[in-house]
């Protein structure tokens, strides 16, 4: 339904045109999405965001359209999921598992263990609603523009009507809480504009509050038998103006709800609401705007790339043009810009004290968005924060820490409830609820490994910061994870292995399985394995760095070093599942089995050479072309298989312009507002190619930090400042022509032994030769994991990798110094 204001409210305003920078931006290239028409599609709009609150903006003339978000408007209220008749059939599926009917055993866990239609499968992330600024007389409107300024996080809109220029200004307050539009005219007395909200939400209203304010009130939607009990209003009220010259007016507007987290909805939205618009009020448009650009450019510039210049006439273009050319054109500021435009989501969509960025970050404009826009943990939340460490936005991961100490809670009851084990346990989706129980039905919702994923990011979080005081914080939710683990091995028959049973390769069948009746079920997949393999590694390691619970870790390596090998198929691959059951022709948008490879270390050029092979060749027979998500975590993949040009042959596949008629009608790629097109949208797909391109200049996963691993032909020159890495270091600068380092500035905040390799000879800033590495790297920070266990199909004919000529070495470094290093002469 729509909700028309009940008296709507006209504001009337003009003024001089407004010149507006791009600060700090590289001229005369700066980092701009712009466009010459208004969004016709939710998909062209440009999205602001200051982790809470989001907005599209769609640029419209005669009518601006601003589709809102609030990262806590969720349908449903706090519940849990877990059947209580699910135990008896997860035993029942499990030794059916062992047993090798995996079709009986799928059986039975859709009827036992699955929650099915009518019981909660999770709350769909809703939106709020639409602000809509409405100017008569505007359709007939000439020289137009709009852009998003990944500078300074401002949206610009413009254009002339009858001689008169009007302009707009648009921002997700970091600084205020609020979201700002600022609008000017060049004619006195020719802003004038009226205002309405619109809203999906059946429960709903809007009022009329002091102040000028006017209120859009609803309550979000019953899902599945659970009632909708957020709450939520927005506000809007004109700031009062800083001229009398009757040339402009600025917008505020504030959201709030009743959620003040996953179990407690008792908070006051209105009076929340007005706090956020009081407090802003007492401030004039500029000092706002000031405040808002430098909050965020103290994250956002701490990393600058450089991949050369774009020819002016392919920046005349405008930047949807620019994706549809970019396959066939050199267009190297582009791609530059592509991997800011994934740092500016996840500032604009994760701060401390928000809720996790989930699959559309927080833009949404359905009730029933794709996959309810909340949280895939078998991949796609995950992906969400790869960029966060090593693109320097590590305050950025702390939703992700957060919401992994909310499911150690409620995972903890599910692991009880469904599995009589400790610890706690995370299956394929969750929610604001921190539901932790399986849903969508067997094939995907049997996969109880998310915990151990989540692992992977609380102990890299520390990786990169060497802060012990938090480690020991968040040790229980690891140790947790693992004990999970512990409990719930079971022994495989055959060769006495532990695993997890029942679960599934996320989303993928082994259809090559004899009598499998499409079941995904089996005992020990991969990717399980290689979870299990990392935790109970990193687990130990951390319950040692702190001196705690040596039994329990001996009872880790102990687990450890009895589950399956990693094994080589007849097909040369890595396989996927236990027995050698993968299809060279399966383009299966998950690579799970990888996981060993990326986000993981287990694998590596140097330590499992043929594992290394058996892994490229199971990503050679997946192929390129898919989902747009699917495409991000590739590009890590040739990433860390030190193959540039693949990963940049990636990109383009990415770069490919989605939503118009005839454009790409095959596999995922890029809207026109560079959202990644799954499709539909999906967010995760830009966060993976950010964090994929990061990892072409700088990795830390495999011993030593590593510059220029796999640096692309198509950037012969260039330069990157400010990627971070394990142990506490910071790239500061790297730069190389004709495809070579020239210098690398490198600090080392937390000191000791920084083992650096290249593909060049490298010499101090001075001349001097560097240490020639020896050894295991004795920095802990750089620690690699034993080499996993790994067996050979006798129908294989595997090979061992070659990597390039590499150089390594050993540097002593002190607590805050910087090195400077050049290529040797």
């Amino acid at each position: 339904m729509k909700l028309k204001s009940p008296a709507p409210v006209a504001f009337l305003a003009s003024l001089c045109v407004f010149q507006f920078a791009l600060a700090a931006a590289p001229a005369p290239q700066p980092l701009l999405l712009w466009y010459a028409q208004p969004a016709r599609l939710w998909t062209e709009a440009l999205p602001l965001g200051n982790g809470r609150l989001g907005a599209m903006v769609f640029g419209g003339t005669a009518e601006e359209k601003l589709s809102l978000n609030e990262d806590t408007v969720y349908a449903g209220g706090p519940h849990h999921n877990n059947m209580p008749e699910a135990r008896d059939g997860i035993a029942e599926a499990r030794r059916l598992v062992l047993a090798g009917d995996y079709a009986g055993a799928a059986r039975v866990a859709d009827t036992k263990v699955l929650p099915g239609k009518t019981r909660p499968n999770g709350m769909p992330y809703q939106p709020v609603g639409d602000l809509l600024l409405k100017f008569p007389g505007h359709d007939g409107a000439t020289h137009y523009r709009r852009d998003l300024s990944l500078d300074e996080a401002v949206a610009h809109v413009s254009y002339e009507v009858g001689g008169v220029r009007y302009t707009r200004e648009l921002f997700a307050s970091l600084a205020d809480n609020v979201i700002v539009v600022h609008l000017t005219t060049s004619k006195a007395g020719a802003l004038t504009f009226a205002t309405e909200w619109t809203t999906p939400h059946a429960k709903s209203a809007t009022r009329n509050d002091p102040a000028n304010t006017l209120v859009l009130a609803g309550t979000t939607s019953d899902h599945e038998s659970i009632p909708g009990q957020v709450k939520f209003e927005a506000h809007l009220r004109p700031l009062a103006p800083s001229r009398a010259d009757d040339t402009e007016t600025t917008l505020l507007v504030a959201i709030a709800t009743n959620v003040v987290n996953y179990h407690d909805i008792s908070a006051d939205p209105a009076a929340r609401a007005r706090a956020a618009l009081d407090a802003a009020g007492k401030k004039d448009y500029g000092t706002l705007r000031a405040a808002h650009v430098a909050a965020y450019k103290k994250q956002f510039d701490r990393v600058r790339l450089d991949l050369g210049v774009s020819a002016p006439e392919v920046l005349a273009k405008t930047t949807d043009e620019r994706v549809r050319d970019f396959a066939r054109s050199r267009d190297p500021h582009l791609a530059a810009l592509y991997f800011q435009f994934g740092r500016y989501l996840l500032i604009s969509s994760s701060q401390p004290g928000t809720q996790p960025a989930n699959l559309q970050g927080i833009w949404n404009d359905k009730l029933l968005p794709s996959w309810d826009s909340k949280y895939t943990v078998n991949i796609n939340t995950e992906m969400n924060y790869w960029p966060a460490e090593t693109t320097n936005l590590a305050e950025l991961h702390e939703p992700l820490i957060a919401m992994a100490r909310d499911l150690s809670v409620t995972g903890a009851l599910t692991a009880k409830s469904l599995y009589g084990a400790g610890g706690w346990v995370l299956h394929h989706n969750t929610d604001l609820w921190r539901i932790a129980g399986p849903v969508d039905g067997a094939g995907p919702g049997m996969w109880p490994t998310g915990g151990g994923w989540f692992a992977q990011h609380l102990w890299n979080r520390y990786l990169f910061s060497g802060d012990e005081n938090y480690l020991r914080d968040i040790y229980p939710v690891l140790k947790g994870a693992a004990q999970f683990f512990l409990d719930t091995l079971v022994e495989e028959p055959t060769h006495h292995w532990l695993g997890l049973a029942p679960s599934v390769s996320p989303e993928n069948t082994p259809n090559a399985r004899p009598n499998n009746g499409g079941s995904r079920f089996d005992f020990g997949v991969t990717m399980d394995n290689e979870i299990l393999f990392e935790t109970f590694t990193n687990v130990a390691r951390a319950a040692a760095t702190l001196g705690l619970d040596p039994e329990f870790q001996k009872q880790l390596l102990a687990a450890r070093d009895r589950l399956p090998p990693l094994q080589i198929g007849r097909h040369n691959q890595l396989q996927e599942w236990l027995g050698d059951w993968d299809n060279p022709k399966d383009n299966h948008r998950h690579i799970s089995h990888l996981y060993a490879l990326h986000p993981g270390n287990e694998i590596s050029p140097r330590r499992t050479p043929a594992l290394f092979a058996a892994a490229r060749q199971s990503l050679e027979y997946r192929g390129d072309v898919s989902t747009g998500w699917s495409m991000g975590w590739k590009v890590n993949c040739w990433a860390r298989f030190l193959d540039g040009n693949r990963a940049y042959k990636l990109l383009t596949d990415q770069l490919k312009l989605v939503g118009e008629p005839g454009v790409n009608t095959r596999g995922g790629g890029t809207y026109a507002n560079l959202f990644d097109a799954h499709p539909p949208f999906q967010i995760d797909g830009n966060f993976g190619c950010t964090a994929g391109l990061a990892e072409l200049f700088v990795q830390s996963h495999d011993g030593a930090l590593d510059l220029l691993p796999a640096l692309p032909d198509v950037w012969p020159e260039g330069r990157v400042s400010g990627l971070r890495a394990r142990g506490g270091v910071e790239v500061a600068s790297l730069a190389w022509a004709a495809g070579k380092i020239t210098e690398a500035r490198i600090a080392s905040r937390l000191g000791g032994t920084l083992r650096v390799r290249s593909r060049v000879a490298l010499v101090r800033a001075d001349g001097t030769a560097l240490p020639v590495a020896k050894g295991e790297n004795p920095n802990l920070f750089y620690f690699t994991p034993p080499v996993p266990p790994q067996l050979v199909s006798a129908e294989a004919k595997p090979v061992d990798y070659t990597a390039p000529r590499e150089y390594a070495y050993d540097v002593v470094t002190r607590a805050g110094e910087t090195i400077i290093l050049h290529a040797a002469p």
